[in-house]
């Protein structure tokens, strides 16, 4: 059995002593400072690994480009993000043909079934950010692809992998049936708003039909105005929802930021996500993206006519950046990337009898600091 002393836990008052056996989560109690123990945090913070619920490849393989012979580079992906601090993450299919969407469908099915190795993140399943969006706010997405909101499209895009499918980003103004969100949550697919034109009334209607987040809150949505709060608006306002939002300092403005973080009381509602490309692990450059390309300048990725179409940095560097932006303590970050997302995916938090794939969080020279606690 391994015990880790003086650590703070996000939800305690009190310092932490944990105790691990094979593994897992043993026990949580209170700390006595002159506890003996194999690890004394010293006041440190300690959290589970993060969860990416936005990543759309890496190492320079895009997941909408998968096919069986990417089986080995999953996995290298996997192990890349486990040495970011990521626990789970979720494979993210942009806009593009179904048949290309089935594929890589098949393919990530493919490799959840594989033994699992040590040290790696977990596919949690696969979030959907297409083809269901507003041609006018595509963004990066292809508009060739793009398909009507309809029962009969969302069935053929799910095909066989409605049971690997966790979120599904579309745009509610471009249904008429109000059938598709009630469809997608009776079979437990995850409805968040995105690439969208919806008016406050028309996101108030579809959650109250069931959508419970909104994709990379700010961007590809109208802007919030006063006398039209807009789909944004309405989600920030609902405490049922859940924001994703991009903390690079380019997709949205830290003041902007900052705003949204005080609506939501700092974490109630809002979690981080990277929304990172395929080249995250590697340097700055030109790279293929679908049958065009983007070039990546600083972590910030752009289509040659500069549409700004996604990130290179890894989740935590959001998390670094509010607490450098003096946004967030250092407790507030640490929530955005690991209890945040799990919550909205209604997963366990940290508790006894889960795996003890600890991160330890702490301040020097000002900036915030993690390493895996091995």
């Amino acid at each position: 059995m391994k015990v880790i002393t003086n650590a703070r836990l996000i939800g305690y008052k009190n310092l932490q002593t944990i105790s691990i056996e094979r593994g897992l989560i043993k026990s949580i109690e209170d700390s006595i400072l002159s506890s003996k123990g194999d690890l004394d945090l010293q006041g440190d913070w300690l959290s589970l690994g993060g969860v990416d619920l936005q990543i759309n490849g890496g190492l320079g393989l895009a997941f909408p480009d998968l096919t069986m012979d990417d089986l080995g580079k999953l996995d290298d992906i996997c192990a890349y993000l486990w040495q970011q601090g990521v626990d789970q993450f979720l494979p993210t299919i942009v806009t593009t043909s179904v048949e290309k969407i089935h594929q890589s469908l098949k393919v990530i099915n493919e490799f959840i079934q594989l033994p699992k190795k040590l040290d790696r993140a977990e596919i949690l399943g696969v979030h959907l950010e297409g083809p269901f969006l507003n041609y006018d706010k595509k963004g990066a997405h292809p508009e060739q692809y793009l398909l009507p909101l309809t029962l009969d499209n969302v069935k053929l895009v799910l095909g066989d992998y409605s049971h690997l499918v966790k979120i599904i980003t579309l745009a509610p103004e471009l249904e008429e049936s109000d059938t598709v969100i009630p469809y997608l949550r009776s079979i437990e697919i995850i409805v968040s708003l995105g690439h969208s034109q919806a008016t406050a009334s028309q996101a108030k209607k579809a959650f109250s039909q069931g959508a419970s987040m909104v994709t990379h809150a700010f961007n590809a949505m109208p802007n919030l105005h006063h006398r039209h709060p807009g789909l944004l608006g309405e989600a920030i306002i609902n405490p049922h929802v859940y924001c994703g939002l991009i903390a690079d300092g380019n997709h949205v403005d830290p003041t902007m930021l900052n705003l949204i973080l005080k609506a939501s009381n700092y974490h109630e509602g809002i979690f981080l996500v990277s929304d990172a490309l395929s080249p995250i692990g590697l340097n700055d450059g030109v790279y293929p993206w679908d049958d065009r390309s983007i070039e990546v300048r600083n972590g910030t990725a752009k289509l040659p006519d500069g549409t700004l179409s996604g990130t290179t940095l890894p989740l935590f560097v959001g998390a670094q950046n509010l607490f450098k932006w003096n946004i967030t303590t250092i407790e507030q970050s640490i929530e955005l990337v690991t209890t945040a997302p799990r919550k909205a995916m209604g997963l366990p938090c940290l508790q006894v009898g889960y795996p003890a794939n600890f991160i330890r969080w702490y301040e020097e020279d000002k900036q915030l600091q993690w390493k895996r606690v091995s």
